[in-house]
């Protein structure tokens, strides 16, 4: 059980920190270019942010719930779930919205 909590802790930290990279300084280049090749460069400002975002409530519901683990055995997979599940909407309304071919052409 402990094994299981330090990993989900290490992988929600992870992603968190990705995403506070992505979010704060812009880091772009972490994601692979396939996800950002159409997206125009006056919206990669927005574009960081909201994957950012969505990646670090990601990391957040992953560490929530090996903490949760710990407590409430029984309900660390609705924090898993939800975190994955928001993250997740959040980064597909920016792929959505941003990388766009269509929008890049114009």
């Amino acid at each position: 059980m402990i094994i299981g909590v330090a990993i989900n802790l290490a992988v929600g930290l992870l992603c968190a920190v990705l995403g506070l990279l992505i979010w704060k300084k812009r880091k772009i280049s972490l994601l692979h270019d396939y996800h950002y090749q159409y997206v125009k460069r006056e919206d990669i400002p927005a574009y960081t942010r909201q994957v950012g975002i969505g990646l670090v409530i990601v990391g957040c519901g992953i560490a929530a719930a090996g903490i949760l683990d710990l407590f409430l055995s029984p309900l660390w997979w609705v924090s898993l779930a939800a975190g994955i599940i928001l993250g997740l909407i959040v980064i597909i309304m920016a792929q959505r919205k941003y990388n766009r071919a269509e929008a890049a052409e114009k």
